[in-house]
Order: C-alpha cells, then sequence, then structure tokens
C-alpha cells in the first residue's frame, strides 16, 4: 500500500520535533520514515565560515526542497533513500548519509514545509504546531546556546535579523494550509494523542 505522507510544521521553537518524537516513539520507528526538513539546509563549502554563518537560514531557499520532495516520491515508490545530514555548528553537511527505507507512514518537519507547494501537495495529512512567540524564542535561546554553541547576542541578532521577520512573512501564512493545529506542541498531549490515534486508525485501514 502507498505510504501514508504526514507534515509537522510550526515556528521554530514551537514544539514540533516533540510533536514528531510523540508520533514516532507512539506508532514505533520500525513502522515510520523521519523527514527533517532541516537535514536539507544547502551545502556551501564554496563559502568561508564567517560567510555561512551570516546565511538567511529561515528564508526557503536556503534549503534544497526540491531533493526533499524527490526523496518522498522515491520513498512512495517504495525505495530507499540516501538522506543528508546536517552539522548545524559548521554550517554544512557532514558529508555522510543517512540510510531511509520505505515505510508505511512518511513524517515531514520543519517550519517551511507548508510553504512550499510541490512538497506541500505530497502530504496526506498536514499539522501545524502553534505556541506563543515568547515561549518559541525562549527555547530557540536554550536550544542553540545548549545544542548549537552560539552565544546569547548570536541568537538574539538572529531571531531579530531573520528569524522573526521570515516566521511572519512565510511561516504563519503557512498556517493556512493545515488539516489540524495543535497549540501549545508537545505540551498538548490530547491534541496529540487524538492525531496518534487517527494516524494509527489510517495504517491500520490501509493494511500497514
Amino acid at each position: 500500500m502507498k505510504p501514508t505522507v504526514i507534515g509537522v510544521a510550526g515556528g521554530s521553537g514551537s514544539g514540533k520535533t516533540t510533536v514528531a518524537r510523540h508520533i514516532l516513539n507512539e506508532i514505533g520507528e520500525a513502522h515510520v520514515a523521519y523527514l527533517p526538513h532541516d537535514a536539507y539546509y544547502r551545502h556551501r563549502p564554496e563559502l568561508s565560515a564567517a560567510d555561512r554563518a551570516a546565511v538567511n537560514y529561515d528564508h526557503p531557499d536556503s534549503l534544497e526542497t526540491a531533493l526533499l520532495v524527490t526523496h518522498i516520491e522515491t520513498l512512495l515508490a517504495g525505495r530507499t533513500i540516501a538522506r543528508p545530514q546536517y552539522d548545524f555548528v559548521r554550517h554544512l553537511r557532514d558529508g555522510v548519509t543517512l540510510s531511509v527505507a520505505s515505510r508505511p507512514l512518511l513524517l515531514v518537519e520543519g517550519i517551511l514545509i507548508f510553504a512550499d507547494a510541490a512538497l506541500r501537495d505530497l502530504m496526506d495529512v498536514r499539522v501545524y504546531v502553534d505556541t506563543d512567540a515568547d515561549v518559541r524564542f525562549i527555547r530557540r535561546l536554550r536550544r542553540d546556546m545548549e545544542i548549537r554553541g552560539r552565544t546569547s547576542d548570536q541568537v538574539i541578532d538572529q531571531y531579530l535579523e531573520t528569524v522573526r521577520p521570515m516566521h511572519n512573512q512565510f511561516v504563519e501564512p503557512s498556517k493556512r494550509f493545515a488539516d489540524i493545529i495543535i497549540p501549545e506542541g508537545g505540551e498538548n498531549r490530547v491534541a496529540v494523542d487524538m492525531v496518534i490515534g487517527r494516524l494509527q486508525a489510517m495504517l491500520k485501514q490501509s493494511g500497514s
């Protein structure tokens, strides 16, 4: 049977990755192929480290979305893909791909996945995680300092220069394409459990 494609979108720090993890854990990784959009940031080794750090990573052009579309189509056809992996400290792909086999559920996650029509049209279920801006900023600040080696000034400057304006221009307007909107992300277990229950029913109906 053709796999079911679910997209989980929302602003940076909204909790969409937490929602995706709940789906992975409840349905089981053996049944889910996970495709984070941010693994598809463009590889730009020709740029200096300073120039790579200055790229607007919140604009759709920073992502190789056409490759993600091709990979989803390949998985829908039942074949395996070599998914890129991205190093957020060096702003480069790390050169080692991850083999991802087709599964009954294809889980696509990212801030801009509803902003691209070709990508959006491949999805059977579209979920938008909606969280207040101040909460999203605090989560992003903690993540980037603890995991990605940023300073507080770097996080604040990036938020003001690119994250917030790109969210207003691309991410927030894409919410209208969602089938389901989850307030407060992974903290809203009632809504998350309803989504998981619906996906389990769809997979059972398809015989997966």
